[in-house]
């Protein structure tokens, strides 16, 4: 397997301003600003691009590949994702879009959509035959795998053991082009339109499979202004490739995946903050005779991706709009030899990355050093420190990677606290000395010595209070 730390979520450092809104919205508390600038925890991120969505200044951005890939392979096979239809206005046939990757430069195409399908049947079979799992919780979204895989490890058993759609329409589309064309497999490249960074770290290191079939991940916004005239063109006369019905197509929105299994037991919940809620209320067993939970990171679902262009609820009603001109289904397993293609190879394994020691002792004697810690901490969760919150700094502080002075507060009652010890000792030094020059220059020395010690204090980059430092002057 790849590296398990491989993300597509990056910093770009000389855009990162320092500011505080991307360590607010992190899931996981992965970032930190330190030194003026944010830094990313590798293990602890998920890579659901909410840092990409929140940094107003752009210096979150994600690793994809341009269209120059194509010409890496002999053949390659455009895998688009369900909710790149609905970055369109008033598309009524999928077959328009398709077309238009072809003449983009595309010797193929094959729709995740179909692929999406083929899952929905597997997984409407497993959900029926493993009664004892329930309720299964979805794989078809990276970051939820990620984030159950390191945050609620009592929660791994449940995980639906099959790969996520564009893992099977990778593997499949690869095998019908080598049948087709002759070509090996290292000549055909399968590339994936895709909606989110989650899906382009999924294509280097994949959960549940050892590798992947994804030989490269292009960002749907990327494409988009490309395919608009292509379109056009394309919509004179489309060519009729479609290969997947309203349970396919419906994937692209949240619910959409428990649609297809055609069942009443179920929770679906898009957005990662309600995620999270969602899965710790299962860890503490809030939920009964449910038998499937769909979870997206993402608002809305995968049309709510970072690299779409549309608004995820227009983009929602576009695709269910689009969904009123499809069948309910075209691609069956039936006639589609996918078996061997959808089950997992490899477990998923807790990966306990939040874990403060190496051993329970240690961790639970870390565990009363960070309570010790809050106390002396104002609770006030400002970021001003460059963790999110005070729980987040006290947990850096015994790691060592944080000191107490990071905080605010407790840097500013240092100083104060060193302003007076200095003044007490200037005044002391003046009263005793008969010699005023000698006493003048003792209170200088003071003053230096004053004077250092903030600097010291200060030049972790904490904004101290004008106000308030003019006042203990």
């Amino acid at each position: 397997m790849s590296d398990k730390f491989f993300h597509s979520v990056y910093l770009e450092k000389d855009l990162c301003r320092g500011c505080i809104n991307c360590i607010k919205r992190c899931p996981t508390e992965a970032i930190r600003v330190r030194n003026g600038k944010a830094c990313i925890t590798s293990e602890f991120c998920i890579d659901c691009g909410e840092c990409v969505r929140t940094c107003t200044h752009h210096a979150k951005q994600t690793r994809t590949d341009s269209l120059d890939i194509l010409n890496n392979y002999e053949y390659t096979i455009a895998l688009p994702a369900p909710s790149l239809y609905a970055q369109f206005n008033n598309l009524d046939d999928i077959n328009i879009v398709l077309t238009a990757l072809l003449k983009l430069g595309f010797n193929d195409v094959f729709e995740v959509a179909a692929a999406a399908e083929l899952v929905s049947e597997a997984s409407r079979a497993y959900v029926a035959a493993h009664e004892e799992s329930w309720p299964l919780i979805s794989t078809a979204c990276p970051s939820i795998v990620r984030l159950i895989r390191v945050r609620f490890p009592n929660l791994i058993e449940h995980l639906l053991p099959l790969n996520p759609p564009v893992e099977v329409a990778a593997r499949l589309a690869k095998a019908q082009a080598a049948e087709k064309t002759g070509l090996p497999p290292e000549k055909i490249g399968a590339i994936f339109i895709s909606p989110c960074p989650s899906k382009a770290t999924y294509a280097k290191s994949p959960l549940g499979t050892e590798k992947s079939a994804i030989d490269g991940v292009i960002a749907a916004k990327d494409v988009y202004s490309l395919l608009l005239p292509l379109m056009k063109e394309a919509e004179k006369d489309p060519k009729d490739i479609a290969k997947a019905g309203k349970i396919g197509v419906g994937w692209g929105c949240s619910g959409g995946e428990v649609g297809g299994l055609m069942t009443d037991s179920y929770l679906a919940a898009d957005g990662i903050e309600n995620v999270i809620k969602v899965l710790e209320d299962l860890e503490d067993e809030k939920f009964s005779k449910l038998q499937f939970i769909e979870l997206n990171s993402c608002n809305g679902g995968c049309v709510g991706g970072v690299l779409n262009v549309e608004n995820p609820y227009v983009a929602k009603a576009k695709l269910k709009r689009l969904n009123h001109y499809l069948p309910v289904a075209k691609s069956h397993r039936s006639e589609t030899p996918a078996d061997e293609d959808l089950p997992w190879t490899m477990p998923v394994d807790y990966e306990p990355v939040f874990r403060l020691g190496s051993n329970m002792i240690e961790s639970i004697n870390k565990m009363r050093q960070i309570d010790e810690l809050l106390q002396e901490f104002p609770g006030l969760d400002c970021g001003s420190c460059g963790a999110p919150t005070c729980r987040a700094l006290a947990e850096d502080i015994v790691r060592g990677n944080a000191k107490k002075t990071d905080c605010v507060q407790i840097l500013r009652s240092d100083i104060h606290k060193l302003s007076q010890t200095y003044t007490k000792l200037a005044r002391d030094a003046i009263t005793e000395s008969k010699d005023s020059s000698a006493s003048i220059q003792k209170l200088l020395n003071y003053i230096d010595s004053l004077t250092s010690e903030i600097s010291m204090l200060d030049s972790q980059g904490h904004p101290l209070d004008s106000e308030s430092d003019d006042n203990n002057t």
